[in-house]
């Protein structure tokens, strides 16, 4: 038999794994990666806060989050400063803010290294219920925008000419991958959480001969990255978060076969 923090573990990593396959064919379509990194790195501020304030951790990280989102968003539509610029400044801005704030705390216990690369091990029932119907939401609210969304990744000026609003459908967009990060931060941790979006994605598309095929094959990347990580890090003692990423990437190597196979051809 299982013991419960194995069973917790499990369930906890099947339900970020329906919710990452989605978000990361977006996050790749719409060449995201970089922007989701500026997101995670905001997260260890809310952690810090939370501490701090002794409030909801998650609730923490959603809110600072998707004040950065928004504050992107607006920086991009006031200054003349290119993306990247603008996602590298907020990012390592936030960054440093949160170990600067991290200094001032040394009077509290405070494990970082649980908080870069996550625990999936320590996640309890009240975890899993904020996982799972924080998912389902997360699924739910992108259900409803994927067609305009969908369009606007395709054709932004089409999607606009169309009605769509994709401005809107984008911030909806953003706040859907602040939602992902904080309901998922003590699993996977601040320094990975974009690997699990981005490498399973990755694979999907070196698989996939379709959008629709991406996102299954995303899916089941990140199921299987999550359980033989999982079974990998119990095996040879391995941080579980790092050993996940690490099974992600070994099957996006593998998904390079069909590339070169095809090369062949």
């Amino acid at each position: 038999m299982l013991d419960d923090f194995i069973v917790r573990a499990i369930i906890a990593g099947i339900g970020i794994a329906l919710v990452t396959g989605p978000l990361g064919c977006f996050v790749v379509w719409r060449r995201l990666s970089f922007f989701g990194d500026t997101l995670a790195h905001s997260a260890l501020l809310g952690v810090l806060i939370s501490i701090t304030l002794d409030i909801n951790v998650s609730l923490t990280i959603f809110v600072v989050a998707s004040l950065v989102a928004i504050l992107l968003l607006r920086l991009e539509r006031t200054t003349n400063l290119a993306g990247d610029s603008l996602l590298g400044l907020i990012s390592h801005s936030s960054l440093a803010i949160g170990l600067v704030i991290l200094g001032f705390l040394s009077f509290i216990r405070f494990d970082v290294m649980g908080v870069l690369f996550g625990d999936i091990l320590s996640v309890n029932s009240n975890d899993l219920l904020v996982i799972w119907i924080g998912g389902a939401l997360i699924l739910v609210v992108l259900s409803y925008i994927w067609k305009p969304l969908f369009a606007s990744t395709v054709n932004y000026e089409l999607a606009e000419a169309e009605g769509m609003k994709p401005e809107r459908v984008n911030a909806i967009f953003t706040i859907l991958l602040a939602a992902l990060i904080a309901i998922s931060i003590k699993m996977i941790g601040v320094l990975l959480i974009t690997g699990l979006l981005i490498i399973p994605t990755a694979m999907a598309r070196n698989l996939s001969d379709n959008p629709r095929q991406m996102v299954i094959l995303s899916i089941i990347g990140g199921l299987l990255s999550v359980l033989i990580g999982l079974y990998a890090s119990f095996e040879i003692n391995t941080s579980s978060g790092p050993s996940i990423v690490v099974v992600a990437l070994i099957l996006f190597i593998l998904s390079l076969m069909r590339i070169r196979k095809k090369n062949y051809e």
